[in-house]
Order: structure tokens, then C-alpha cells, then sequence
């Protein structure tokens, strides 16, 4: 019974493969399927917390929270990777307080409004936003570390075509993110 016992032992830690880390910047089609991408440097903290801006009338508060061991599949196929990433859950509202637009219903980096973080360079975090209704806004968000208090902000929308087929209805197309580059928000 031993024997049986280590046998099946052996055979189960043969089978282990130990995951393997890498730095947070590595790109994910260069490493093993299953692989995990770390913030080993630390450099998401800075930017986790509340953020404050106006711009245009609107009052824009992000909400940036760091989130280890994200797990990401590849479309049509099993590979699959993990990450640490930023999430930005914002809250637009009108000059009255009146609210234009939050995200705090996303539950996931494909809902619309969703915005990731994809890598960080040099101070820069990339973020992917998924857009509004009908995909309406999707693109890049760049946020760059300004100093120990502010970041600035960068996004510029990519084009969307809209027919009747893929935005059916009558939804509301506005996109209420600051469109601008070098836009300063202040950590509260």
C-alpha cells in the first residue's frame, strides 16, 4: 500500500508545473501559457487611490485600485496569462452635481466602461477603456505620474461606425470622459 501511495505521489508532482513570475512588463505572447505578470517594482501603488479633476464644466473623480493575479484568456484558444492591473472605476457630474456617468457597475475588462490597465513604462500607466454604449469612446488612456500629488491624464477616443445593425435603439452616444491630453488630477 506504500509503494501505491508514494507511486501516485510521484506521479502528481510530475504532472506539477510551478508557475512561472515575470515582470510586470512582459509581453504575455513571450512567456508560457499559465505564466503570471507581478508588479515586482511596486509601480501601480502610486497611482492607486482617488484622483479629482474639472474640465468643461464636468467634475471627474477616478477611483484607481490595484488588482493581483488577474487572470486573462486568450480569444479562441487555452492559453491563458495572470496580471497585476489598475481598475478605474470614475463618476462624471455636471457644474449643478448633477451625475452624467459612473461605472460602478463593471464587473469585468469587456463590460462596457471598463478601463484596465495594460502595461506601465516609465511612469505611464496604458489603460484599455472599452467605451460607452455601442463601443462609443474605445481606446487609450494614458495616466503619467506628474509628481507626488498629481497625474495627468491623456485619451483621445478611436472612431467608431455606427449603423442600426451593431447600436440598435436610441442610446445616449455622449462620451463624458475628458477628451484631452495633459489633463492634471489631484490625489485626494
Amino acid at each position: 500500500m506504500k509503494y501505491i501511495l508514494l507511486i501516485g505521489l510521484f506521479i502528481n508532482l510530475s504532472f506539477y508545473k510551478a508557475q512561472q513570475t515575470y515582470p510586470l512588463n512582459t509581453f504575455p505572447d513571450d512567456v508560457p501559457s499559465g505564466s503570471y505578470m507581478k508588479d515586482l517594482a511596486n509601480e501601480l501603488a502610486f497611482f492607486t487611490g482617488t484622483w479629482v479633476t474639472s474640465f468643461n464644466g464636468k467634475n471627474i473623480t477616478l477611483i484607481i485600485t490595484k488588482q493581483e493575479h488577474k487572470i486573462f484568456k486568450t480569444p479562441k484558444s487555452t492559453d491563458y496569462h495572470y496580471q497585476d492591473v489598475l481598475n478605474v472605476r470614475y463618476i462624471v457630474k455636471n457644474s449643478n452635481g448633477e451625475l452624467l456617468q459612473d461605472n460602478n457597475n463593471v464587473q469585468n475588462e469587456y463590460d462596457k466602461n471598463a478601463i484596465i490597465s495594460m502595461y506601465v513604462n516609465n511612469n505611464i500607466v496604458n489603460f484599455y477603456y472599452t467605451g460607452t454604449n455601442c463601443g462609443i469612446g474605445w481606446g487609450t488612456i494614458n495616466l503619467q505620474k506628474t509628481n507626488n500629488t498629481q497625474i495627468s491624464w491623456s485619451y483621445e477616443p478611436n472612431v467608431t461606425v455606427l449603423t442600426t445593425k451593431n447600436c440598435p435603439g436610441n442610446p445616449d452616444l455622449t462620451i463624458y470622459l475628458p477628451e484631452t491630453k495633459d489633463l492634471i488630477f489631484t490625489k485626494q
